[in-house]
């Protein structure tokens, strides 16, 4: 489906009906990675909307310069369009400061927050300083430099060696990513702000999910999370990677369905 959001044309997808659950997807991937979720929560009673991000997947990209604010603004204008009033949101790395952004300036809109292999923290100068660069490979032509990078960190060593296809099958998701749609996410990814100061104000259910494989997002900073949330709930899977919802489809799906679960119907 797609629509017109926000003076883009945004694709996305909604399966079954229930309590809202939106899954917001990672840089430089599209809505596809939450084929699995999408379709396991659905059959659970609960309404999955996944969306492309602007510039993403089969969504249009716009003319504006990338931020988390202007992330942040479609998914609300996707949650108007389709009358959502309230959604339980789930993040995955990129998608993760997008919902710190939500729930800096829409709280009243989240029911729950889920983190997936994210952080709250901003980049550091080496971080911003390595978006830049990516950015300057891409304006010269290069857009190739963004899934050569990103795809030596997404997977865990036994996933990389045992399931080639699955990586594969990422890889050119990545690759199919518009040249325009990867500099906007790295804009918005270098000059976000560090949300840290905002993780004891939050004052809804939590749940944190992080691996110990990450190679993308360190460890350390899914516990930080967990620790600076009150009562958040924190779940660790095995033997995955950044990409540990495709990874670990079962433990994953356990885990957030469980938390989806134990919220009820508040």
């Amino acid at each position: 489906m797609n629509a017109e959001i926000n003076g883009i044309r945004m694709a996305y997808d909604v399966m079954g009906s229930g309590p809202a659950v939106l899954l917001i997807h990672g840089f430089p991937l599209c809505r596809r990675m939450w084929q699995s979720q999408a379709q396991a929560f659905s059959a659970a009673g609960f309404q999955v909307v996944v969306p492309d991000l602007r510039g993403f997947g089969e969504s249009g990209g716009g003319d504006r310069p990338g931020s988390m604010d202007l992330f942040a603004d479609d998914l609300i204008a996707l949650m108007d369009y389709l009358k959502i009033e309230r959604a339980v949101v789930g993040g995955m790395s990129m998608g993760g400061y997008i919902l710190l952004n939500l729930l800096s300036r829409f709280p009243q809109r989240i029911r729950a927050a889920c983190f997936i292999v994210t952080r709250a923290d901003a980049d550091d100068e080496v971080g911003r300083g390595k978006r830049t660069h990516l950015i300057g490979e891409i304006e010269a032509g290069n857009p190739g430099a963004v899934p050569a990078a990103f795809g030596q960190v997404l997977f865990a060593d036994q996933t990389v060696a045992g399931r080639p296809q699955l990586v594969e099958e990422v890889r050119g998701w990545m690759s199919a990513t518009d040249p325009a749609g990867l500099v906007l996410g790295l804009q918005a990814i270098r000059d976000r702000i560090d949300s840290s100061p905002l993780l004891p104000n939050l004052k809804l259910p939590a749940l944190v999910i992080g691996v110990r494989q990450d190679k993308a997002i360190p460890p350390e900073k899914s516990v930080y999370l967990a620790e600076h949330i009150a009562g958040a709930e924190f779940c660790v899977i095995e033997g995955g990677g950044h990409m540990v919802n495709l990874e670990q489809v079962d433990a994953f799906n356990r885990g957030m369905l469980g938390f989806l679960r134990r919220l009820g119907d508040s």
